[in-house]
């Protein structure tokens, strides 16, 4: 397993970093088997785990607390806040009296008395920016967290916190977690400079976009049964969207996956595999985020840890989908309220 080091922290993280969005009751819903997948994943070598509170509503902290007892400074635990965690108007964003009190159910839950990455889940424009980062500083001097980190920040937020930090004398965010992989790359054009130039580490969501970098979406067949497609169709969920093959984008992503299954064979892999390599690839990605359902997907990708690709299969990914292109803007994990009509209008 290669490590990187996480930003200017000095902390070496495994580039591959396990998500855990999938164990509890999003994905598996057999804890005890979610448990000895995070234990196969210390084993071979992962030392970064990843959550939030609001997987599961709560269910997959407690599963990574119950995976880690014994064996907790063995890892470096990341965790979120910022998603809706109750019916309260208060029960949710960025505040200082959101993020006080969650941390501490999130700190129960993760069976911990630190968190050594705790991130903002989404930006959240009508909450000052020194407000979140001077209650995070807080929890810092604690001793409750260790690093902050922002997640699927737009650049100029980026910019902007590092100011506010700069300016209040402030812990500042160490790093960014934003949705990278071959079909959401608008993260190339400013994101990705910016955390080069912050000295952030970047750990990329989603590099296998949702699944449909794994090969299990094909043109003509039915989604395998237990797929996130079938399952948020079922729900009558909005991210159902991201997989309806009526749509002209998602049209264009089973044509892709096509043509990258062949790219993948003549570079003697698996597009699974190619897909997390392409992102790891980026000099400004620092570990990329794998989310497994199952033990065997959890296989799968650790099979493939080691590779990465040559510059020839690079190129021939630019020639499909162009450097800092979205095949489909849903895809890119937070839409901005600025570019809703309402606010483009007098």
């Amino acid at each position: 397993m290669e490590y990187r080091i996480l930003g200017r922290t000095g902390v070496k993280v495994s580039a591959q970093c396990l998500g855990t969005m999938m164990f509890g009751p999003w994905g598996n819903t057999d804890e005890d088997e979610c448990v000895r997948m995070i234990h196969t994943a210390l084993d071979a070598g992962i030392n970064f785990v990843d959550t939030a509170d609001v997987y599961g509503e709560g269910r997959s902290e407690e599963i990574v607390g119950k995976a880690l007892k014994g064996r907790r400074d063995q890892v470096v635990l990341a965790t979120k806040v910022h998603g809706q965690m109750g019916k309260g108007p208060n029960e949710q964003g960025n505040s200082r009296l959101w993020i006080m009190r969650e941390v501490e159910n999130s700190l129960r839950r993760l069976g911990t008395d630190h968190i050594d990455l705790y991130q903002i889940h989404r930006p959240e424009p009508e909450t000052d920016i020194e407000e979140t980062l001077g209650a995070l500083t807080d929890l810092v001097r604690q001793g409750k967290v260790r690093y902050l980190g922002s997640s699927t920040f737009p650049a100029s937020h980026i910019v902007e916190s590092h100011w506010t930090s700069e300016r209040r004398g402030l812990e500042r965010f160490a790093c960014e977690q934003p949705p990278y992989s071959i079909f959401v790359r608008h993260i190339e054009w400013d994101v990705l400079p910016v955390c080069q130039r912050y000295g952030m580490g970047v750990i990329v969501w989603s590099p296998l976009a949702g699944g449909w970098l794994s090969g299990k979406y094909r043109r003509g067949a039915e989604p395998p049964s237990d797929s996130r497609a079938r399952r948020y169709a079922q729900r009558g969920s909005p991210i159902a969207a991201r997989y309806d093959v009526e749509r002209a984008e998602n049209q264009r992503k089973l044509d892709l996956v096509e043509d990258l299954m062949n790219l993948a064979d003549k570079a003697g892999t698996s597009l699974t595999t190619m897909a997390i390599a392409f992102t790891l690839a980026h000099p400004a990605v620092t570990s990329a985020i794998i989310g497994p359902r199952t033990p065997d997907q959890l296989r799968e990708l650790l099979d493939g840890a080691d590779v990465r690709l040559e510059g020839e299969t690079l190129d021939a990914i630019d020639d499909l989908v162009a450097p800092g292109s979205v095949v489909f803007d849903f895809d890119r994990g937070w839409m901005p309220p600025w570019m809703d009509a309402t606010a483009r209008r007098l």
